[in-house]
């Protein structure tokens, strides 16, 4: 991170155990909190962590990486393929750092990760205030000097690491991340957005505006939902809604309508149930309209209401078995022999 014609480097050197994503964000923040300041440019090799695309021209950054230099005000740059002179400081700074730090270290034995950058740190502070065999100074005192005022301030937050997806928002309003569902505003229904994803959150956005923000879950198969991003109810029977589900699956049969209708009723927003309807409604293309019937009323019998208890029913052929019968309950007997009264115990206390 030295400006052009700089014949110093200060470094800053930490182990990591990969070169992936979280890591190589990680490894920025801690340099530029180790600098106090961000450079204005950063030029960094081609890696698949930082550069998705490499091209001379239009190189292609990682989207996680492009939002942390988004976060730091920071230009990135990548060195062109093949091109050693884009680097040839940092290729030196390395060269340094293994001659001085790990020849100095290469007997040592750690056990963990924090211990071996306990001991590179150490090094490090002595190789930046080592002093310069020709020139006054020392790598420490140049940067002070020349390179710590051109650096831009740090944001007054760390950046937080966070990862790129894209999801479709289904009819349900609902945008499906790892098994959970998030509620977006209705007008996106159909639409493709992009997800920002951190250990805490998910931010939804739509040609870069953020459109929805949740409390990330770990829940599958479960949905967090904001009631205003739900159609109105004008618009709600403009499309789909619980009553047009309802008169289709009627169509299939009387059994089928009920289970749409507590999959429906028993969501605490009906939307919440489209998905699960949906694929009730769908296997009648696979099986029929008997068949899908025929499953319903089996999963009403199980009390197995849910769009895969129906499809399993469909898949292992138990449609086309008889019902289980539903057996009796018997009431116990009043009095019978092994029943033992209070008059037992009382001719038993001398014997105990």
């Amino acid at each position: 991170m030295t400006t052009p014609g700089d014949y110093w480097m200060t470094a800053d050197t930490e182990a990591t155990w990969t070169q992936t994503l979280p890591d190589w964000t990680g490894s920025h923040v801690r340099a530029f909190a180790y600098f106090g300041g961000v450079p204005q440019i950063v030029v960094p090799d081609n890696l698949r962590s930082g550069v998705t695309t490499a091209c001379r021209y239009e190189p292609e950054l990682n989207p996680t990486y492009a939002d942390l230099a988004r976060h730091y005000g920071v230009a990135v740059i990548p060195a062109r393929v093949r091109k050693p002179r884009d680097k040839a400081k940092v290729e030196a700074g390395v060269l340094l750092v293994e001659r001085w730090i790990l020849a100095r270290l290469r007997h040592q034995s750690f056990f963990s990760l924090a211990e071996l950058n306990t001991a590179i740190a150490a090094c490090l502070d002595q190789l930046n205030r080592r002093p310069f065999k020709t020139l006054t100074g020392c790598r420490q005192s140049k940067f002070e000097a020349v390179d710590r005022p051109a650096l831009q301030p740090l944001p007054l937050e760390p950046y937080v690491f966070a990862e790129w997806r894209t999801a479709r928002v289904n009819l349900d309003s609902h945008l499906e991340v790892e098994g959970h569902y998030y509620s977006v505003p209705s007008p996106l229904v159909h639409t493709a957005l992009d997800v920002r994803l951190t250990v805490t959150t998910v931010e939804c956005f739509h040609k870069s505006q953020r459109v929805a923000s949740h409390v990330r879950s770990a829940e599958r198969g479960r949905h967090t939902t904001v009631a205003a991003h739900l159609p109105s109810s004008h618009q709600r029977y403009l499309a789909w809604s619980p009553s047009r589900l309802i008169q289709w699956a009627e169509t299939i049969g009387p059994a089928t309508a009920a289970v749409v209708n507590t999959l429906l009723t028993r969501r605490r927003h009906p939307e919440q149930g489209y998905r699960s309807c949906l694929g009730v409604l769908r296997l009648e293309r696979l099986y029929g309209p008997a068949r899908v019937e025929a499953a319903c009323r089996r999963a009403q019998a199980i009390d197995a209401i849910a769009y895969k208890s129906v499809q399993s029913i469909l898949k292992t052929g138990l449609d086309q078995q008889p019902l289980p019968e539903s057996v009796p309950t018997v009431p116990l007997p009043i009095a019978h022999d092994h029943l033992r009264g209070t008059t037992y115990y009382q001719h038993h206390e001398g014997g105990i």
